[in-house]
């Protein structure tokens, strides 16, 4: 019994810490999937103009995955995409999960977004990413990134 009452308060908890309108900006379920290139990462050929696109929770890297159970593939594709501003290699981590979301696409009707912490030889301070695996939106190279030199 205290089992079930236990079970019972925390999806409450879990529930009502979920907006009911989600508050991302950018996504867009008309956005074309990306393609992939010979070596596994996203095709990308737009650079975003808008500051806050990456770096603001509002306006996340929306990488969308049909299927959660690898729910790294995408961001690690997008992300392996990527340079520093002058083509410097970059490191990337995933730190956390944040920001309750409602959406339809998952079992949960909840998503969260993940933080990543980027590096690249040179930098004073680590750049932090939102990226989204349950929505679409375009992709585009974030402001102060370039796009990595394919050999």
């Amino acid at each position: 019994m205290k089992k079930t009452m236990l079970f019972i308060a925390s999806i409450f908890l879990f529930t009502s810490c979920i907006s009911t309108k989600s508050t991302i900006k950018n996504i867009d379920d008309n956005a074309p999937l990306p393609q992939l290139s010979k070596n596994n990462t996203f095709v990308l050929t737009e650079y975003s103009k808008d500051p806050k696109y990456g770096y603001d929770k509002d306006y996340p890297i929306n990488v969308f995955y049909y299927s959660t159970r690898n729910e790294t593939v995408n961001q690690e594709r997008f992300l392996n995409a990527l340079a520093g501003p002058k083509g410097q290699k970059i490191t990337f981590v995933k730190i956390e999960s944040c920001c309750p979301f409602p959406t339809k696409r998952s079992e949960m009707g909840a998503g969260f977004l993940d933080v990543y912490e980027v590096k690249w030889d040179g930098i004073k301070k680590p750049i932090l990413l939102y990226m989204n695996i349950y929505e679409k939106g375009f992709l585009k190279v974030p402001v102060g990134f370039s796009l990595k030199k394919i050999n």
